[in-house]
């Protein structure tokens, strides 16, 4: 009965660290994302004087992740993070405020277009 159960937890630990070793190379792909996605945030911010909100919330939602990867890395949860979790929902901003594009008009319905 005991070994049995020490078979169990030697699977499961084997299990675990293939499970690591793989997040360990999403890891990688989504630190150079992450990095790639500040970039272009600091080029949208000179341009338009304002970061972009949607560039903003999936910063977030990425870092999240990452951090959600190092507390299952770490042994600290259980949880394996996305795609076996929720992907994670942005927080609301605590800087500068987004860039914000007015909606276009929408042309009156029984207006004929002009040419």
């Amino acid at each position: 009965m005991n070994e049995s159960s020490n078979q169990t937890q030697r699977e499961s630990i084997i299990l675990r660290v293939l499970w690591m070793l793989v997040f360990l190379v999403v890891w990688q792909l989504a630190e150079l994302l992450l990095g790639g996605l500040v970039l272009v945030q600091l080029i949208y911010r000179l341009i338009y004087g304002a970061p972009s909100a949607s560039l903003m919330n999936f910063g977030d939602s990425l870092s999240q992740f990452l951090a959600q990867i190092g507390r299952f890395g770490s042994f600290h949860s259980d949880q394996k993070p996305w795609p076996f979790a929720d992907w994670p929902t942005p927080r609301a901003p605590e800087g500068e405020a987004a860039h914000s594009v007015p909606p276009a008009p929408h042309p009156v319905r029984d207006e004929e277009p002009k040419l």
